[in-house]
């Protein structure tokens, strides 16, 4: 396994695949969009998820699926600072789910551990934003951006692009002296890819580590299980745990989900049958 995660504040050694919750604070999110867009309703489910026994939390201020209209910093930080001042002493680390440089000062400074960047710290200020924190830094693979991400989903090797860029931007932070423990990488299932190439990217997620990375996937209740499914959205729990264990099966040390004490439990049982894990 990986060394150990390094998350601001706190410190995983990844034994055994961590749960990662989410927490919307957008009124347009794909799967529940609107259901925690106050402060308030953000942090009660925030608190019932870290009950439920999520280890990390991500926190959410603008939606990114597709076609999604991009929200200005000012809006995105008045979502984001009430819920992170909020849960700051909740007892896991708080991940924001953002791209742009700004916030991710803001909410370090208001007692964010992690930052989760769907554009891979690409954006001109993103890499200086965080290099010199001990925040944990997820690095995504997203072809394209959110509103056209899907129109084009050509690739000449899925697999070899992927990687190659997973492992490009880990070299950046690492130039910039990031500390290699603070980084998790995110081959970005349903961003720029197609179902086809969603189910491949599982398949071969264990060719997907990079050097000594840990993977962090988030497939829950996405359009990849609908797909396979016949799902609505509100009805994938039960895809989206077989998603998870599948990842975990293949090598993933963190699993982004929405329903969190269903994971949790489907992730005890399949570590007693693999790992004798019974406590």
């Amino acid at each position: 396994m990986a060394n150990n995660f390094l998350c601001g504040r706190f410190e995983f050694d990844l034994e055994r695949p961590l749960v990662m919750g989410i927490v919307n604070t957008t009124p347009d999110s794909f799967s529940d969009g609107g259901a925690h867009d106050d402060p308030a309703g953000a942090i009660a489910h925030a608190h019932k998820l870290i009950a439920d026994g999520a280890s990390i939390l991500d926190i959410g201020g603008e939606s990114t699926r597709p076609g999604a209209p991009e929200v200005s910093e000012q809006d995105e930080l008045a979502r984001l600072l009430p819920v992170v001042e909020g849960l700051r002493d909740c007892g896991v680390p708080l991940s924001i789910d953002t791209y742009k440089p700004g916030v991710m000062r803001a909410v370090l400074d208001a007692g964010a551990d992690m930052i989760n960047d769907i554009y891979g710290f690409r954006m001109p200020g993103a890499i200086e934003a965080v290099a010199n924190t001990r925040c944990g830094l997820c690095v995504m693979h997203m072809k394209g951006e959110p509103r056209t991400m899907q129109d084009d989903t050509t690739y000449t090797d899925l697999l070899g692009e992927v990687g190659l860029f997973l492992g490009a931007r880990a070299q950046k932070l690492r130039a910039a002296w990031v500390d290699p423990r603070r980084i998790v990488l995110d081959p970005g299932f349903g961003f720029g890819k197609s179902v086809e190439q969603n189910y491949l990217l599982l398949r071969r997620l264990a060719s997907l580590r990079v050097s000594s990375y840990p993977l962090l996937v988030g497939l829950s209740r996405k359009s990849m299980i609908g797909s396979v499914t016949g799902r609505q959205v509100g009805d994938r729990l039960a895809g989206s745990i077989a998603g998870a264990l599948a990842c975990v099966a293949r090598g993933a040390a963190i699993v982004r989900v929405h329903d969190v004490q269903e994971t949790v439990d489907a992730l005890k049982v399949w570590q007693a049958v693999e790992q004798g894990a019974t406590a």
